[in-house]
C-alpha cells in the first residue's frame, strides 16, 4: 500500500480492543494518535455486537480473568465471521500456565491472523524453550528469524516477533525491521501500543505481513524522532504521541531501515 498512514486517517478505521487494563489508556490514545479510531468493550454481553461494526480485533492477554477469555472468543469467533482481521498480543506467555493455557485455547478455537509478541513470548508459543520475566523478554537459543517462519507456517498467521530488531514472517516472505529507539523500551505499554498499531494498519491493508512491517516501521520511526527531543522516559512518553500525531507517509519512507529474506 503507497500511502498506509493517509488512509487509516482518512477511513478511521474502528479498532476494538479486548487488552489488559496496565495499559488500556496508552492502546486508546496511540490508536487515535495514528488516526484509526479504538473502542475496548470487554463484557460478554456486547463484545460481539462491537466487534461487528469494527475493522479490526485486538486481543491482549496481559491481565487474565476468565469472564475475558469468555469476551476475546465471542468477540474472535465473531471477527472471523466477518472476515476482520484479528490480532493476538500473547503478552507474557511462559510466565504461568494459566497464560499458556489461554494462548493456547484461543488459537486453538479461532483463526488469528497476526499473532504478535516478544521473542521469548513467540518462541515458548512455538514449542522452543523459553524464559519469561513477567511480561518482560528473556533471550532464546533458536534463530528467531527460523521460529516467526515455521509457527507462521503452522499456525496459517502472521508471525511478529519485537525486540531491538522486530522479525515479521508469514511463512514465505520475512521481514526485520529495525527502526526503533531504546527509550521505547524504558516506557510501560509499548508492546501493547505496538499491537494497537498493527491491528490499525491491517483494518486498512489486507497483506497483513506488509501491514505489520509498516506498522512497527511508523512506530519505530516516531520512536526515533521522539529520542532525539527527550531527556528521558517521561518527556520521551509525551514527544512519542507528538511525534505519532506530525509523521507523514514520506516522512517515513525516507527514514523506513527494513530488510526482506
Amino acid at each position: 500500500m503507497k500511502n498506509p498512514l493517509k488512509t487509516i486517517r482518512e477511513t478511521k478505521p474502528l479498532v476494538h480492543h479486548i487488552t489488559n487494563w496496565v495499559t488500556i489508556y496508552d492502546c486508546a490514545n496511540i490508536t487515535r494518535a495514528f488516526g484509526a479510531l479504538p473502542v475496548m468493550a470487554h463484557a460478554p454481553e456486547e463484545c460481539a455486537d462491537m466487534t461487528k461494526i469494527s475493522s479490526a480485533l485486538v486481543l491482549n492477554i496481559g491481565t487474565l480473568t476468565p469472564e475475558i477469555i469468555n469476551s476475546m472468543l465471542l468477540s474472535a469467533a465473531t471477527a472471523n465471521e466477518m472476515k476482520i482481521p484479528v490480532v493476538l498480543d500473547a503478552v507474557g506467555v511462559g510466565a504461568t500456565k494459566f497464560r499458556d493455557e489461554t494462548a493456547a485455547k484461543i488459537l486453538g478455537s479461532v483463526h488469528i491472523d497476526i499473532i504478535k509478541g516478544n521473542y521469548s513470548e513467540i518462541a515458548k508459543l512455538a514449542g522452543e524453550k523459553a524464559e519469561t520475566k513477567g511480561v518482560e523478554a528473556t533471550l532464546i537459543s533458536a534463530d528467531p528469524e527460523k521460529v516467526a517462519k515455521e509457527f507462521a507456517k503452522s499456525s496459517s498467521s502472521v508471525v511478529v516477533m519485537t525486540g531491538k530488531e522486530d522479525v515479521i514472517s508469514d511463512g514465505c516472505r520475512t521481514i526485520i525491521v529495525k527502526n526503533g529507539h531504546e527509550f521505547m523500551g524504558s516506557i510501560v505499554g509499548t508492546g501493547c501500543m505496538a499491537a494497537s498499531i498493527i491491528a490499525s494498519f491491517a483494518a486498512v491493508n489486507p497483506d497483513y505481513c506488509f501491514a505489520a512491517r509498516d506498522a512497527l516501521c511508523y512506530f519505530g520511526v516516531a520512536g526515533e524522532l521522539a529520542a532525539k527531543k527527550s531527556a528521558g522516559p517521561g518527556s520521551f512518553k509525551v514527544n512519542l504521541y507528538d511525534e505519532v500525531f506530525n509523521l507523514s507517509d514520506e516522512k517515513v519512507k525516507d527514514m523506513m531501515n527494513v530488510e526482506e529474506r
